[in-house]
């Protein structure tokens, strides 16, 4: 669907013109053709873009003509990019490493004053994927890195954004961490797996130190059948999240005995129904309160949501019984 408002005007504005004023093949000063404007959508609102394009005049240049782009303005946004490469990175960060759906991000985007269509999120998502895609398949660049190591150390994990989906298997060296693989398989079996290593073990320049994965089955025979003798061990946060199953077990069954004492929550919204005074708009918010409070399940290991539930129940009730000292309400 097309804009059916103008974007209001940028309030900040940049001039780009680019760094070098000679031809660095034949020696001329470079000639202004153009100037362009352009607004980039970023994280901090919108900015107006000047950009000065330069050309050489030498006919017998090979560079003649040829436009040259200020070499700020590739790091502000793509060529014809409506948006900019932090709105893009933004983007990836909370589809890949939040895992995040595209409406989610769509609000967030929202949250942050960034006007955007939903549709246009899904766009980013694909540059995104596209710029990783880049860098990964940059071997000499990774390559040339990893020399400069006395060896890498391999992590492997597997990411299935949605149930029924190809997992995205990602290896990546820990010490750098250059992304050295990126495949999507329809399965996981060890076989599969071991392929992977075998290629990563190919293209790197140095030794294989160690590897980090969760600890599935699959990926514990692939590395013991490529990698023999390789030190292969849990990562800080499976490890910690195995040491701590006892802790959680608990956690949850303190969350359970919690909810029980906290019932009647919609009775008290029934009885509000159709009052818009400002007692029945401060119940109402306690409801919500405590409604979301019962719906935050954390995220264990570290966020108890036991603990968390205990920690908002204890903050709901010492608001209200403030409220009820100054006379506001009568405590129930």
């Amino acid at each position: 669907m097309a804009r059916k408002h103008p974007r209001p005007p940028a309030p900040t504005h940049r001039q780009l013109t680019p760094c070098c004023e000679r031809c660095w093949f034949c020696g001329r000063t470079l000639w202004i053709i153009d100037t362009n404007y352009r607004t980039v959508v970023t994280l901090h609102g919108l900015v107006g873009c000047s950009v000065q394009i330069r050309a050489c005049p030498n006919p017998k240049c090979d560079h003649f003509y040829r436009p040259y782009h200020p070499e700020e303005e590739s790091l502000l946004a793509l060529p014809q990019a409506e948006f900019g490469l932090d709105v893009i990175a933004y983007v990836g960060h909370l589809r890949y490493a939040e895992r995040q759906s595209v409406p989610q991000i769509h609000q967030a985007l929202f949250a942050r004053g960034v006007p955007i269509a939903q549709r246009s999120v899904t766009h980013l998502v694909h540059r995104y994927e596209e710029l990783v895609t880049l860098c990964v398949t940059d071997r000499r660049r990774v390559e040339e890195k990893l020399r400069t190591q006395a060896a890498v150390i391999l992590a492997l994990d597997g990411l299935q954004p949605d149930a029924g989906h190809e997992i995205l298997w990602v290896i990546r060296d820990v010490l750098s961490g250059e992304i050295l693989l990126a495949r999507s398989l329809l399965s996981a079996t060890g076989q599969e797996l071991a392929a992977l290593l075998r290629e990563v073990k190919e293209r790197v320049p140095v030794p294989i130190r160690g590897v980090i994965s969760d600890g599935q089955p699959a990926i514990r025979a692939a590395v013991a059948e490529v990698l023999p003798g390789v030190p292969h061990q849990l990562c800080q946060f499976h490890y910690l999240q195995e040491a701590a199953k006892p802790i959680v077990a608990a956690d949850r069954q303190a969350k359970t005995e919690l909810k029980k004492q906290v019932r009647g929550i919609r009775p008290i919204e029934r009885s509000l129904e159709g009052r818009t005074d400002q007692e029945a708009e401060g119940v109402r918010q306690y409801c919500l309160a405590a409604r979301s409070a019962l719906a935050d399940n954390g995220h264990p290991p570290l966020g108890a949501a036991g603990l968390q539930l205990h920690d908002r129940l204890e903050a709901i009730q010492a608001s209200i019984a403030r409220v009820a000292e100054k006379g506001g309400c009568q405590a129930s």
